[in-house]
């Protein structure tokens, strides 16, 4: 009798291990995975599970010599006047952002931190030079 009501347990248990999981996009580029679909009027697609889960991608070695991550190798981009443009508009912002009095908050790893004096320092350090390099007059 009590095997019957395991069987019988584990049958009505088994769809939950196949759940049905939605994937979609928002503005900022961000991907996002639920259990219910996002509103109404958003792109996504089913996803089925399988109720396995996989090894974790082994994290890079860090380089004990620089206490910062290296960054991801950057996409490279047609040098247009349009692209230029936008670059030297963005880094102007980021300029601005970065001069000005407020705090300045940046995502790392997925979370919002807020840049320290030090890190503000050298963000403006690196958008000047940048400036500098791509958008003054030659």
């Amino acid at each position: 009798m009590h095997r019957l009501l395991i069987a019988v347990a584990l049958l009505l248990l088994t769809p939950l291990a196949m759940a049905q999981a939605y994937k979609w996009t928002d503005a900022s580029g961000t991907v996002h995975y639920s259990e219910t679909p996002p509103a109404q009027g958003t792109n996504y697609k089913k996803v089925k599970t399988t109720g396995t889960v996989e090894a974790p991608v082994p994290a890079p070695v860090a380089n004990t010599e620089n206490s910062e991550p290296a960054p991801a190798p950057a996409k490279a981009v047609a040098d247009t006047p349009e692209n230029r443009a936008t670059l030297c508009a963005s880094l102007k912002s980021n300029l601005a952002a970065l001069q000005a009095s407020g705090p300045v908050v940046t995502q790392q790893n997925g979370k919002d931190t807020a840049l320290d004096a030090d890190q503000r320092k050298q963000q403006t350090t690196t958008a000047q030079a940048q400036y500098d390099q791509y958008c003054q007059a030659r």
